[in-house]
């Protein structure tokens, strides 16, 4: 029972929610003044509201660059800080505004293209007829874009691969693995490392990219990479016309229409399912969450077997 006492420990700045809209909108805009558009003040009041946020912490947060400022490296913890309070802040706007308007749930879902189109479709499919009332939405996008939308706010649950750092502010919790395997032109069993390539895959940013490069590094190959593409189908046609090897699901690459012949496995990549930690949830998020979790399941116990 709360007695009204106050805990002990020292005091805690007064932030406010604002401060952290300015703070994240300068990140992210090219000038101060797209900043101010962004968030509907001006400039000035931009400027004023930043020096308020760097007196209340006490740590000084951009480096002056003649008449600019530019956010310092330093200052990462507080930006991360800022979007994921400005995240739950949403989860908990969303779910006031549902409540109150009575509406039944919405689920914003972002999936890589693999999860959406061969392991969970039957899932969504299932989820829709047996929640018709619930508002699902579904992003299909690379892992590093739903990662950053979950980040910012902008998705309630994601699968996606797993990042190779740690997220703070996220639960990540592994689905099931996801065997890559390399595919030359010919269609032939592809000889040593050493005579592999050239290459088209997935662009450098991307979580699967990251870990094809590093095992043909360790494994010798040579790494000359003529085309890159996000999307499993446009790298599998480019190995159909002899541009180039690549390294694509088993799933997506020998089953579909013009399927490559079978390749050999590469690297295990992880899929995982995201969601903010701590965020207020419709329970609609949560129902899919099982389902999805529940598939993953029994698709990893059948491959197993």
């Amino acid at each position: 029972m709360y007695d009204g006492a106050v805990p002990d420990g020292p005091m805690l700045p007064d932030l406010s929610i604002r401060q952290f809209e300015y703070l994240v909108a300068v990140s992210h805009a090219p000038t101060w003044a797209v900043a101010a558009e962004r968030v509907g003040v001006t400039p000035s009041a931009l400027s004023q509201g930043l020096s308020e946020l760097e007196r209340r912490l006490g740590v000084e947060l951009f480096d002056r660059d003649g008449r600019r400022r530019r956010l310092r490296r330093s200052a990462r913890p507080v930006l991360d800080h800022a979007n994921r309070v400005l995240a739950l802040t949403g989860d908990l706007v969303h779910w006031a505004d549902r409540l109150n308007a009575a509406e039944e749930g919405r689920v914003r879902l972002g999936m890589i293209d693999a999860a959406a189109v061969l392991h969970f479709p039957a899932v969504l499919r299932r989820y829709r007829e047996q929640h018709p009332e619930v508002e699902l939405r579904l992003n299909v996008a690379p892992s590093g874009a739903l990662f950053a939308a979950l980040d910012a706010g902008d998705l309630d649950l994601i699968v996606g691969v797993e990042p190779p750092r740690a997220h703070p502010g996220l639960d990540v919790d592994e689905l099931m693995p996801d065997e890559l395997c390399v595919y030359s032109p010919t269609g032939e069993a592809p000889g040593p490392p050493a005579t592999w390539g050239p290459w088209v895959l997935f662009p450098r940013d991307s979580h699967t990219r990251q870990l094809i490069t590093r095992e043909l590094r360790r494994r010798g190959a040579p790494l000359d990479v003529v085309a890159e593409s996000h999307q499993p189908e446009v790298l599998r046609e480019m190995v159909q016309l002899g541009m180039g090897w690549t390294v694509l699901p088993g799933a997506q690459a020998e089953h579909g229409e013009r399927p490559l012949g079978a390749g050999i496995p590469l690297v295990t990549r992880h899929l995982v399912l995201a969601r903010r930690s701590g965020s207020t949830v419709d329970p609609a998020v949560d129902v899919l969450a099982a389902e999805l979790r529940a598939a993953s399941a029994v698709e990893h116990d059948v491959v197993e077997r």
